[in-house]
């Protein structure tokens, strides 16, 4: 029986890299006969907004790294050495004493040190970022010069670390082509979530997001976007969902007249329910891996909208067939597709049943087969 180790991070928060990696250590707890091991770093007094598969064993260090989020960058960096050498030290003990076939890691601060714990296993590096936007420093009291040298640096150290794993995953095949130092490389996208209910009837004048209240996330761009469909189309309305403070953008919505059509809503567990009573899927993300909350969308019949962000959209969608791809940052030509999808309810219609068909592109047991191969090719 192979043990194998999942370095997760937390799951407190319901953002789509942890439902996604959830998804995944479930099936292959209810699919194989693995010995499954989850080790957790955040917020340990917290409950998960996931459930997992009983049969899977975790541990959480405990170690918070998310609450340096919020402090001057002097503290940040005089925490995160002392968090990080109590990491090293405590998933350097954990493999040790537990001897695992295979350990994977997201790619986050443990890949920084992964490689040099001799615990005998295959260490393999999954991604839920892009390259495009990964490790960039961005300090604003330092020239742009410095920071992209800074960047430079940063970057190259991680791959560094990459080429000394058995084996790198990337979500898609864009961003496998991010990679080209990398040999020891390979794609598994994300895998669709079961949906047996019904598709949306596309009746409904609204349109909905969802993702957290970041910036990369592109809904002060949507607010622009929401203004021009607004005008012409002042009976429709959109709603966001997401993790995180909306009152930024809320307040940007109302002070542009949006109020009573913009709205902001925290995350909720009915998303496939807000997703069947819209008409309109909209992703303004300005750069994304394999976006969940877009095959989601999909997956109940919504004709989606998206920028073609680095990476992720242009691997799912095929503009003009099963969703609208609008040039990074157009925020006419974005209005343009939503009030086209507004006012031809036929192309509407059209669009949304292939946008469903191409999420059976995705299928779980298929894309998870591809993850026991590799395990099992590996060892």
């Amino acid at each position: 029986m192979k043990k194998i180790v999942y370095v997760v991070g937390g799951l407190y928060c319901p953002t789509g890299m942890n439902s996604t990696l959830t998804r995944k250590i479930n099936w292959l707890a209810e699919n194989t006969d693995y010995d499954l091991y989850m080790i957790l770093t955040e917020r340990a007094e917290l409950p998960w907004s996931f459930e997992v598969n009983p049969k899977v064993k975790w541990v959480n260090f405990d170690i918070n790294f998310d609450e340096m989020d919020s402090m001057p960058l002097y503290k940040k960096l005089f925490y995160y050495i002392g968090k990080q050498r109590k990491y090293k030290r405590l998933l350097k003990q954990y493999l040790l004493d537990l001897h695992p076939d295979i350990t994977v890691s997201i790619v986050r601060r443990e890949i920084n040190f992964i490689n040099s714990i001799k615990d005998g296993s295959k260490k393999i590096g999954e991604i839920h970022f892009t390259r495009s936007s990964y490790r960039i420093i961005s300090i604003p009291f330092f020239p742009k010069a410095v920071n992209k040298y800074l960047s430079n640096i940063w970057m190259n150290q991680l791959v560094g670390k990459l080429k000394k794993l058995d084996m790198f995953i990337t979500l898609t095949k864009e961003d496998y082509t991010l990679w080209p130092e990398i040999n020891n490389k390979t794609v598994i996208p994300n895998f669709v979530p079961d949906y047996y209910g019904e598709l949306s009837p596309l009746n409904t004048k609204n349109v909905i997001a969802v993702g957290r209240y970041s910036w990369e996330k592109g809904f002060d761009l949507l607010v622009d976007i929401w203004a021009i469909v607004n005008k012409k189309h002042p009976d429709w309305t959109l709603d966001i969902y997401g993790v995180g403070d909306y009152s930024s953008i809320q307040n940007l919505a109302n002070r542009k007249g949006l109020n009573k059509v913009f709205n902001c809503h925290p995350a909720t567990k009915e998303i496939f329910q807000k997703y069947k009573n819209s008409s309109i899927f909209a992703m303004t993300s300005r750069y994304e891996a394999h976006p969940l909350v877009l095959l989601e969308a999909m997956s109940v019949g919504l004709p989606p909208v998206a920028f073609a962000c680095p990476c992720g959209p242009r691997d799912i969608i095929k503009n003009g067939e099963d969703g609208i791809l609008v040039e990074m940052g157009d925020i006419k030509g974005y209005a343009d597709g939503i009030c086209e999808l507004i006012e031809d309810p036929q192309k509407r219609e059209s669009i949304a049943r292939k946008a469903h068909n191409k999420t059976k592109e995705y299928p779980k047991d298929i894309i998870m087969q591809k993850w026991v191969d590799l395990f099992e090719g590996l060892s």
